[in-house]
């Protein structure tokens, strides 16, 4: 006997389904949340992945009698980012405000009259006809009445203030810089994450290794969390479904 045939073993598996749903559901909400693994910063940023992202092999030309030799820390190097793998420091200091105040209002009035004044002489034995009037002076009349009134008010403020290494991940054919990098902090049951990638110019980068957020292009900021306060804040998947399909 198939399933489509036998309604009450239809509803049993629908109810199986919904148990295994709820246990997940409250494994989740009681267990605190968990670090991600550490993993390649690529795939943030949607690229294949690898196993990690390593600077090209340099030749060393350095002589064997030779007191220096190619690609060696030194004083006068410069220790900023420069190719696959570096490490470099993004300054985040947002600062958004955004008031919008927006009224508007339309009226309309319409009126429109129409007569019979002639009938090719017929004018007679039509009115004789006509219930309730003796006349063909109004034929036709209409009016109409339209308003409209809206307001709309905006009133944000955005105030993020943080530092999070990226890693250089990519070096495009322009010289320009690919990087990605994420952040995970866990303070009792909640973990806030801040993830970053976007392209920068070598010339951006500072004496100190760092670089500010508004000189990054095709920024991606994401800063969120998960854990109690996330889940008592966010409504239950329930009303999201009823919010999302319900017409009012």
């Amino acid at each position: 006997m198939s399933l489509k045939s036998n309604p009450l073993r239809l509803a049993a598996l629908a109810a199986c389904l919904g148990a295994l749903g709820a246990c997940a559901t409250v494994s989740g909400a009681v267990e605190e949340p968990q670090l991600t693994p550490i993993t390649n910063p690529e795939r943030i940023i949607g690229a294949i992945p690898i196993s990690a992202p390593t600077p090209p092999q340099v030749q060393d030309d350095g002589a064997m009698n030779s007191l220096w030799r190619t690609g060696a820390t030194g004083f006068f190097n410069d220790h900023r980012a420069n190719t696959i793998g570096d490490i470099l420091t993004v300054d985040i200091d947002i600062t958004d405000t955004a008031t919008l105040n927006n009224s508007t209002s339309t009226s309309r009035t319409g009126s429109q009259d129409a007569a019979v004044t002639g009938l090719f002489g017929l004018e007679g034995p039509v009115e004789r006809f006509l219930p309730g009037s003796n006349s063909l002076d109004t034929g036709l009349g209409t009016s109409s009445s339209r308003s409209a009134a809206g307001t709309g008010s905006v009133n944000r403020s955005e105030n993020i203030q943080m530092s999070v290494a990226a890693v250089i991940t990519n070096v495009l054919p322009n010289g320009n810089f690919v990087i990605a990098g994420s952040q995970e902090v866990r303070v009792n049951a909640e973990v806030r994450e801040l993830v970053i990638s976007g392209v920068i110019r070598p010339q951006d980068i500072s004496a100190t290794n760092t670089i500010q957020h508004t000189q990054i292009a095709e920024a991606r900021i994401s800063y969120g969390g998960r854990g109690d306060l996330t889940s008592v804040q966010r409504a239950p998947y329930g009303q999201r479904i009823a919010n999302s399909v319900l017409p009012f």
